[in-house]
């Protein structure tokens, strides 16, 4: 799946300055920050299921039942203990000021039952060491940022700056899955220009019969990130 994903990155003109980061080989980097984050108390073990969570309502804001210990027997997830008098706060790029309490989110999971290490910290962790300085991503992950922000300050680790892109979304006001068999992305010059067209940058008809680097070009000179301020998602085209 991530060779597809990276051939249909190619495929639209993105390139990258260095190989790709594995998550399966990553193992041993994730572990040292658990380490880290264990040895400043800022984790514990969680032996609530899924299962528990959704019978009680709890999700996503998970309710601190053990905090003092698990309160069941078997496999033990990890959690971030978060300060409940914490609000995590940033200026984003395009949806504005963010706030979030993190009481209200509740104590995140950084390593699964299974023994998986959470994308939450990952993805932390990865950053961190790839030097990344700022996010762009779609605004259905702003939710998480303020988890992954408490973890870097667990961490000592540098902040970001952020910016979330508006969802292309369906009709019905999802966003484009492949689970719910949408309509599918080639990839190419057409591709690009669909994508400026839905960003509302205005690209012109001709646009679309450039090459990809000119497309390319096009849009470096007349990207307007104003015309995105404040909108969390657009609605895909028939």
């Amino acid at each position: 799946m991530a060779d597809e994903h990276q051939r249909t990155l190619a495929a639209c003109g993105f390139e990258w300055d260095g190989a790709v980061m594995h998550q399966s080989q990553r193992r041993a980097a994730y572990a040292a920050a658990i380490d880290t984050l264990r040895e400043r108390g800022l984790v514990y073990e969680c032996s609530c299921s899924r299962r528990q969570l959704e019978a009680a309502g709890d999700e996503p804001a998970y309710p601190g039942t053990c905090r003092r210990g698990p309160t069941g027997p078997g496999p033990t997830a990890l959690r971030l203990r978060v300060d409940d008098a914490a609000v995590e706060s940033w200026e984003d790029a395009w949806q504005g000021h963010c706030q979030y309490a993190l009481g209200r989110l509740g104590d995140v999971v950084v390593r699964r039952r299974d023994g998986v290490h959470a994308y939450q910290l990952a993805v932390v962790v990865d950053d961190a060491a790839q030097g990344i300085t700022h996010v762009v991503r779609g605004a259905d992950l702003i939710d998480s940022t303020p988890w992954q922000r408490a973890i870097q300050r667990g961490l000592g680790l540098p902040l970001h700056e952020y910016a979330h892109l508006p969802l292309i979304t369906e009709p019905s006001g999802q966003k484009l899955a492949k689970s719910r068999r949408s309509v599918s992305v080639d990839a190419g010059t057409a591709a690009v220009c669909v994508a400026l067209q839905l960003l509302r940058q205005e690209p012109p008809a001709a646009l679309a019969r450039a090459s990809l680097g000119e497309v390319w070009q096009w849009a470096r000179a007349h990207w307007r990130p104003e015309r995105l301020r404040g909108i969390a998602s657009v609605p895909a085209r028939p």
